[in-house]
């Protein structure tokens, strides 16, 4: 059988860069080497496309060591047009190279100018399959507040929040803090379009509100002000339809347990000892999961979502509040959304397989 050639995207201009070259380590090593070849292209911060070596190795995230991309002075060309997708490469003497015809592309990309969004732009342009959600998806999906809005019109309950912009916290602060006394505390202050915990501060006095809305601030130019949620952590993975199978839920939920005054922030991620920890599978009654499994369905379904996300909630007494979702979840063999299939009878190489052949089974995603 021939193989089908796998253009693994990953790096990018998002502040979570390095979690996106540490996805791509992961992944480089459980591809079905039978099926598949690979082509690596990296996207560095500054977001020149770039040949990367195929060395899972050279990826790894080691003792909270994050990952860099390989030096490379070879640039890569995308397809300039819907019928021709071979990929080519320019060294650094101009020489042109032609790295094949690809098949499909796995974006492993987090954060602006990846999961939002913008590059399923660009494989939509070509006309080129790819791995995950398409452009309004994954757009809305990025952003907090738009995820809220949608998902609130589905009759999904997100909680409470209010949206401040740079402006109008710099112009009328007291209106800000008056907004915020409204949702009570603590608050969690996050940016709009930001993944992996990134610019997230814990809020538990109003002086340190303005601080918290600048962190975030820092990082996209709009942030959202959250009510805190009186409930468990809770994390569901969901994958489109392989097969006329529909939309599939994982058979577990997975759990974020955080001791103290924590949260389970940037670092508690990947990082630094912390009182976080992840449970995979979460302790819950039948009852309890068939609600988590419907309501992440539900969230997957109203966004239009396509290939994967993963499902955030909190599970309170009155129900199954949404958090957020991810369009291109951590994928790092240790992260969640693989756990949760594991568990469910998928491993993280078949996992792999499923997402790619959801893409070559569907028309090229707009």
């Amino acid at each position: 059988m021939t193989k089908q050639r796998v253009a693994v995207v990953f790096g990018g201009r998002s502040s979570e860069h390095a979690i996106s070259v540490a996805t791509a380590g992961g992944v480089l090593g459980a591809i079905d080497r039978e099926r598949f070849d690979v082509v690596p292209v990296g996207i560095t911060a500054s977001g020149r496309f770039v040949l990367q070596p195929d060395d899972a190795e050279r990826f790894q995230l080691v003792d909270g060591r994050l990952p860099e991309l390989a030096p490379s002075d070879t640039t890569v060309i995308w397809p300039s047009g819907t019928e021709d997708h071979h990929l080519r490469a320019i060294a650094h003497d101009g020489t042109v190279s032609d790295l094949g015809e690809i098949d499909v592309v796995l974006p492993l990309l987090h954060g602006p100018f990846g999961e939002d969004g913008t590059i399923q732009g660009l494989l939509a342009m070509a006309d080129l399959p790819y791995v995950g959600s398409g452009v309004l998806a994954s757009a809305v999906g990025t952003d907090k507040e738009y995820t809220k809005i949608v998902l609130e019109a589905a009759g999904i309950d997100v909680g409470r929040y209010v949206t401040v912009r740079p402006d109008e916290f710099r112009v009328a602060p007291a209106e800000v803090h008056g907004r915020a006394a409204g949702l009570g505390l603590p608050l969690f202050v996050k940016p709009a379009r930001a993944g992996s915990s990134v610019g997230v501060s814990k809020v538990t006095s109003d002086t340190e509100l303005d601080a918290a809305l600048e962190i975030a601030f820092a990082e996209d130019d709009k942030a959202l002000i959250e009510a805190g949620v009186t409930g468990r952590e809770i994390e569901l993975g969901v994958l489109g339809s392989l097969h006329g199978s529909g939309t599939r839920v994982s058979a577990v939920a997975g759990e974020i347990v955080v001791s103290g005054e924590g949260f389970y922030d940037f670092e508690a991620k990947y990082l630094a000892d912390s009182p976080a920890r992840t449970v995979c599978p979460a302790d819950v009654t039948d009852a309890e999961l068939a609600e988590l499994r419907r309501v992440a369905k539900a969230a997957f379904e109203a966004l239009d979502c396509h290939g994967l996300c993963r499902v955030d909630v909190f599970l309170t007494s009155d129900g199954v509040v949404v958090n957020e979702v991810n369009t291109i979840p951590g994928f790092t063999p240790i992260s969640m959304f693989p756990q949760l299939w594991h568990a469910s009878g998928l491993d993280y190489g078949d996992l792999i397989t499923d997402l790619i052949d959801q893409a070559l089974e569907h028309e090229p995603l707009r």
